[in-house]
């Protein structure tokens, strides 16, 4: 069995865990539970349904385990990448009518201004998602808002700012890696 779980680097807890290493589990969620739970609530301003994200996030991460690699990227941001996608598509699940522009445009500017809407609870990472995107250019942080917290496709975030389908995806994309150099950054 797995020992010394505490200290164990996150690959270390992820390979135990693909070997079904009860002691490595718990250990997993107890290191990532915070900010998987924070990001699933910043995304869908419902603790309830962060909950069940959450839970799910980390039933797919212990089925897709054996499959990490840490070449591509660390732990902590293949996880938060399938707390992100599950996130939007319990959002997208739920939303029965297309969100309004004005709704759209307050959940931008709350998000930018370093707040939830609602008020719910994740203060401490939505601060410093607020904070990482204050540092993007204002079209890229806009563009991210929508995506990632509106939970909008690359094809919606075009329609919404009304530029093209190919400038929408760079500025997506360019500022998550913006957003990503930075935490890599603070981790070094």
């Amino acid at each position: 069995m797995f020992s010394l779980t505490d200290r164990a680097s996150d690959a270390a807890l992820v390979g135990a865990l693909a070997v079904n290493d009860d002691a490595a589990a718990v250990a997993f969620v107890r290191r990532f539970q915070g900010p998987v739970f924070g990001l699933a609530v910043s995304i869908t301003h419902d603790r309830a349904l962060a909950e069940d994200v959450a839970q799910e996030a980390f039933l797919r991460a212990w089925r897709a385990a054996g499959s990490f690699d840490p070449r591509r990227g660390s732990v902590l941001a293949w996880l938060l990448t399938i707390t992100r996608n599950l996130s939007i598509d319990a959002i997208r699940a739920r939303r029965s009518t297309p969100v309004e522009a004005g709704q759209l445009e307050l959940l931008v500017t709350t998000t930018l201004a370093g707040g939830a809407p609602d008020g719910t609870g994740g203060r401490v990472e939505a601060l410093v998602a607020s904070q990482r995107l204050a540092e993007l250019p204002p079209e890229q942080a806009r563009a991210v808002v929508l995506s990632v917290v509106a939970g909008l496709t690359m094809a919606e975030v075009a329609e919404h700012e009304d530029i093209p389908l190919g400038t929408a995806k760079t500025r997506i994309r360019t500022g998550l890696r913006r957003m990503r150099a930075r935490v890599e950054a603070e981790d070094d």
